[in-house]
């Protein structure tokens, strides 16, 4: 739900955040020590974020995957790839400004994606875009996910969850209420669908802290 802590967890995870206690490991490792190495790891998308409006998508890869320190070959590969998949080619020499909010969307999705990632970190990718770009993003975060890739996803579409998800977890004012297998969700709360789950596992958790607010920690 909103204000739950969904995006600062993601932001924590991508490392643009310090968690004030507890450690994130990244492969074991503390990710506050080796951040500067796992950031090449990894990529991040909110939709909050947006590129500078005044260069073209081209001028945006050469940016970003020099930051990588990508090859110009390996720029110019993965480009390709990205921008042909996601209907961007077309329009490649046109400022990102003029784009449509989804056209900017799966541009900032090809620009995050463009230094091939193991692990993919994103914000609500879908949110407020059109029937048709939620399909083409979903099907390629599936095409990932089935290259290996890890996918570390917050949305409220629970639809998206049970399609895509191997793991979920929930997180209710700030505390994590649940986390397991999509199968397990359901069962654990002795319902049929994920999004009875979801409701259950809110009302109780929410409720909880209203009565402790209320009344105090007995």
């Amino acid at each position: 739900p909103n204000g739950a802590g969904k995006t600062t967890t993601m932001r924590m995870l991508s490392t643009l955040l310090a968690p004030t206690a507890g450690t994130i490991l990244y492969d074991g490792k503390p990710l506050a020590e080796e951040s500067d190495s796992i950031r090449r790891r990894i990529a991040f998308l909110t939709n909050e974020i947006r590129l500078d409006g005044q260069f073209t998508p081209d001028e945006l890869a050469d940016y970003y995957g020099g930051l990588y320190e990508m090859t110009p070959e390996a720029i110019s590969e993965n480009r390709d790839k990205l921008f042909d998949y996601f209907g961007i080619s077309e329009f490649r020499d046109r400022r990102y400004e003029t784009f449509s909010t989804g056209m900017k969307q799966k541009t900032s999705l090809a620009i995050c994606l463009l230094h091939d990632p193991d692990t993919i970190i994103f914000d609500e990718p879908t949110n407020g875009l059109d029937i048709l770009t939620q399909h083409l993003i979903e099907a390629y975060l599936l095409k990932l996910k089935e290259q290996g890739k890890c996918i570390i996803l917050s949305t409220h579409i629970l639809d998206l969850v049970a399609r895509m998800a191997d793991r979920v977890g929930i997180i209710v004012d700030g505390r994590s209420v649940f986390c397991g297998t999509v199968p397990e969700l359901p069962e654990s709360q002795g319902v049929a669908t994920v999004e009875e789950a979801f409701i259950k596992l809110y009302k109780e958790n929410h409720e909880e802290k209203a009565i402790i607010g209320r009344h105090g920690k007995e």
